[in-house]
C-alpha cells in the first residue's frame, strides 16, 4: 500500500507525539496529596511536609527538568520515588519537607522558568516555621534553572537563605541530542512539527552543546545558548552563598556506555520510510550521520565534521533513538513507518558536563578519566559520580544516598 503526503501527515498527527523525555508513567500508583499547593509565576509547587512536621520546617526545593508542555508532577513524583530508590520518602522520613517545583511550559527559556524557582524560594522563606536553612536544586535542566535563580537573587540583593545548592545530572557544559535525531525531527517538520519544535524550543537551544535548526544546517552553538551563558556570567555564573554539590549519572573512570560510533541506530523498513538510516555520531571529517527519506521525497544525506564520538561517552543516557523508533512502530503497519532499532540509547549528559569539569568537545575530553585534581577544581564543593553509566537522572541508592548526606 502506498500513501500520499497528506495521509502521512494525518497519520503522524494522530500518532503519539515524538517527545524526548523521561517516562512515560510505568505505574498506577498515585502520589499522596500534597500538604500544600503554591501557585507561582509561570508554575506550581507541590509541598509535602516531613514526618512529624505540622508546617514547612526544613525545606528541600527541587526544580523540574526539560520536556514540552506543563510539568507533570505526578510523573516527577514517580521518577523520584518509585524507581530504584525512594528519595522523597527518605527526605521526609528525616523530618525534611519536599517542595516539587513545576513550570507552565517546560520548554520555555531557563531564564523564564527561573522566575518560578525564585518565587518558590521566597514563599518557602515566608511559610517556613523557624530558621532552618533551605536546600535548593534540581534534576537535569532543573539544576540549571535553580543555579541561575539563586545567582540572580544574590545579584539583586534578595535573600534565598539556601545553605545547599545541588544539581542532579544537570548539563552545565551542555547536553547532547544526536545530530541524526535532530535532522530527522526537522526533516519531517512539514508533516508534523512537534518533534522539530521541541528541538528548536528556547530551553532546548539553551541546553544543547551542539544544535541544528534545520536538517541542512551545520551543527553549532545556538545563539540562544550563547545568550544564556552570557546571562549566567552577568549573575556571577554560580550562586556564591550556598555550598554547591553536583551528581553525575556517569562514571569518573572514562568508561563509556558501549555505543559504537558511526553505526546504524534507526533503520527505515516500511515503504513510507525506506531509505532512512540514523547513525550514532562518528568522529571523522565529512562523515555520514543520517540518510533521510519520508514518503515521496528523494533520500537526503546529512554529514558532519569535527564532532566527537559522544553517543557512547560516559554520562547519563537517554533512550532518544528508542523513543523515536517506538513512536514510528506504534503507527498502523499499513502506513509504512516501521523501523528497526539496533541502538536505543545515547549519552545525553556527559559526566564531564554534569560536574562542569570539561567541555565535551573531543574524544579525550569525554573519555579521559577524571583525576582527583580535576575533581577538586570543579565549581562545586563536592561531586559524586556514578560507578556506572545510568539512565539520565536515575535515582539510585548510590547517588541519592550521597545527596541525603549533604542536606543541612
Amino acid at each position: 500500500m502506498s500513501i500520499n503526503e497528506e495521509q502521512a501527515a494525518e497519520a503522524l498527527r494522530d500518532a503519539p507525539p515524538i517527545i524526548l523525555e523521561a517516562g512515560p508513567r510505568t505505574t498506577d500508583r498515585i502520589p499522596p496529596p500534597p500538604s500544600d499547593v503554591w501557585e507561582l509565576p509561570h508554575g506550581t509547587a507541590w509541598v509535602y511536609y516531613g514526618e512529624g512536621n505540622g508546617g514547612l520546617t526544613r525545606p528541600v526545593l527541587m526544580a523540574d527538568g526539560f520536556s514540552v508542555g506543563p510539568s507533570d508532577l505526578d510523573l516527577t513524583w514517580e521518577l523520584l520515588e518509585y524507581g530504584p530508590y525512594p528519595l522523597l520518602s527518605e527526605i521526609r522520613r528525616q523530618g525534611r519537607d519536599v517542595v516539587l517545583i513545576g513550570y507552565e511550559e517546560r520548554s520555555a527559556s531557563i531564564l523564564h522558568n527561573a522566575e518560578t524557582v525564585m518565587a518558590a524560594v521566597t514563599k518557602a522563606i515566608e511559610r517556613r516555621e523557624g530558621d532552618h536553612p533551605l536546600t535548593v536544586g534540581g534534576f537535569s535542566m532543573g539544576g540549571l534553572v535553580s543555579r541561575y535563580a539563586l545567582a540572580k537573587m544574590e545579584t539583586e540583593g534578595l535573600e534565598h537563605q539556601a545553605q545547599l545548592y545541588f544539581s542532579y545530572d544537570s548539563p552545565h557544559n551542555g547536553a547532547w541530542i544526536p545530530i541524526a535525531l535532530q535532522a530527522f525531527a526537522h526533516y519531517i517538520k512539514k508533516l508534523n512539527a512537534d518533534f522539530s519544535n521541541q528541538i528548536n524550543s528556547d530551553a532546548s537551544r539553551e541546553l544543547l552543546w551542539r544544535h541544528i535548526a534545520h536538517w541542512e544546517d551545520e551543527p553549532g552553538t545556538s545563539e540562544r545558548r550563547l545568550e544564556f551563558l552570557r546571562a549566567l556570567e552577568e549573575v556571577g555564573d554560580w550562586p556564591q552563598e550556598p555550598r554547591r554539590v553536583a551528581i553525575a549519572n556517569g562514571p569518573a573512570d572514562g568508561t563509556g556506555n558501549g555505543v559504537e560510533p558511526g553505526v546504524a541506530a534507526v533503520i527505515g523498513k516500511g515503504a513510507s520510510i525506506t531509505g532512512t538510516e540514523l547513525r550514532t555520531q562518528p568522529e571523522g571529517v565529512d562523515d555520514l550521520v543520517a540518510r533521510l527519506r519520508v514518503i515521496t521525497v528523494p533520500t537526503r544525506e546529512v554529514r558532519t565534521s569535527g564532532l566527537p564520538d559522544i553517543d557512547g561517552a560516559p554520562g547519563g543516557t537517554l533512550y532518544g533513538f528508542g523513543i523515536l523508533a517506538d513512536a514510528l512502530n506504534s503507527m498502523p503497519p499499513l502506513l509504512g513507518f516501521k523501523v528497526e532499532n539496533p541502538i536505543r540509547e545515547h549519552c545525553f549528559v556527559p559526566a564531564v558536563s554534569a560536574i562542569a569539569a570539561r567541555e565535551p568537545a573531543t574524544h579525550d575530553d569525554l573519555y579521559t578519566p577524571l583525576s582527583d585534581e580535576e575533581l577538586e577544581k570543579t565549581p562545586f564543593h563536592a561531586v559524586k559520580l556514578s560507578s556506572r553509566n545510568d539512565t539520565h537522572a536515575l535515582i539510585t541508592e548510590e547517588l541519592a544516598g550521597w545527596l541525603l548526606e549533604q542536606l543541612p
